[in-house]
């Protein structure tokens, strides 16, 4: 049966349990909604500096010391540093775990507890991904809370000295047209994208009081059942449907009390060629992993006192931004 000493085989290092948590079992990872918007880059240290050129928002990227930078012409420029967030989240394996583990079949020692290793770090990335998917719908809304869901961790608008957008919806009238206020909005976020990059689809992510007032107005109703012969009245629809060229879905979740979106709100988003959502990874505080090219999951462990098992830590150090926040529009149920 396998000690506590295995842990000293390099299957057991930086490099391995970092490989292993970034490698999560075929089948086993469901995206979130958010995650195809956003393009994803390693950078080599922990400050990002970000610039903004007429409402737009770059990411200024690493140089080696002694290259030149980039390039800054006149004054209409502001360059602010943004510290990567970190989340680090800890586990453990304790020695009677390891102690009562027999190889079974082919396996050997190490492959069986890296086994119990892996799963347990699985279990850990699920914490940090549940975390990124949050501060990513942050980077659509425009602010970035803490898990509390009550500290400010970023707020771009001020930031920036932006100021959102947004359009009110009228849900609650029965005359509204819903199509020529959508419409009004995608136009809000065209004039904002201003041709700088090519829209090439939208998606709507409704609270839930927004999306029942949505799906449940008159004019939404008739315009699908002309299209579906009533079959949009007889769907439950909150997986998601297409109306005025939007994907229009509900989008639900929450941290302790506070919601990721209230109730009566929505978010009208353009997808872009270009791609106007970003994340990057900043590398771990780890002595082996400093200054390397950040990837988005790390894993580290060591024996606890008194050799009673070892000690997990997972972390991951990402950014994510939205580089054109005035082109997703605020919806206002009323």
């Amino acid at each position: 049966m396998p000690s506590l000493d295995i842990f000293n085989d390099d299957a057991f290092g930086v490099q391995s349990l970092t490989k292993a948590i970034n490698t999560m079992p075929e089948g086993t990872h469901v995206p979130n909604l958010l995650d195809p918007l956003f393009t994803e880059e390693g950078v080599t240290t922990t400050t990002i500096s970000i610039e903004m050129e007429n409402g737009e928002l770059f990411l200024v990227p690493d140089q080696p010391r002694g290259a030149p930078g980039q390039v800054v012409v006149g004054d209409k420029r502001t360059l602010i540093p943004f510290n990567a967030l970190h989340l680090p989240v800890t586990g453990s394996v304790n020695a009677d775990e390891v102690q009562n583990v027999r190889a079974f079949g082919s396996e050997n020692e190490v492959q069986t507890v890296a086994a119990i290793v892996n799963k347990r770090l699985q279990k850990m990335r699920l914490k940090i991904d549940a975390t990124i998917a949050f501060h990513r719908l942050g980077a659509v809304t425009g602010k970035i809370v803490d898990a509390n869901g009550q500290k400010v961790l970023i707020d771009l608008f001020s930031k920036f000295g932006l100021s959102q957008q947004s359009q009110a919806m009228a849900l609650g009238t029965e005359a509204t047209d819903v199509a020529q206020k959508i419409r009004d909005a995608m136009r809000k976020a065209e004039d904002s994208l201003a041709g700088t990059a090519m829209i090439t689809g939208w998606i709507g992510l409704c609270g839930r009081g927004f999306y029942d007032a949505f799906v449940g107005h008159k004019s939404v109703k008739a315009a699908f059942d002309r299209w579906q012969d009533g079959q949009f009245l007889r769907d439950d629809l909150r997986k998601g449907f297409t109306f005025q060229d939007a994907v229009w879905k509900e989008y639900y979740g929450k941290v302790g009390s506070v919601k990721f979106i209230d109730d009566d709100d929505a978010y009208l988003i353009p997808i872009t060629s270009e791609g106007i959502f970003q994340t990057t990874f900043s590398p771990a505080d780890y002595m082996e992993t400093v200054n390397t090219l950040g990837v988005p999951y790390y894993a580290a462990q060591e024996l606890m006192k008194f050799n009673k098992g070892v000690a997990l830590e997972a972390q991951s150090n990402p950014l994510s931004i939205c580089t054109r926040p005035r082109a997703v529009i605020k919806l206002k149920k009323t």
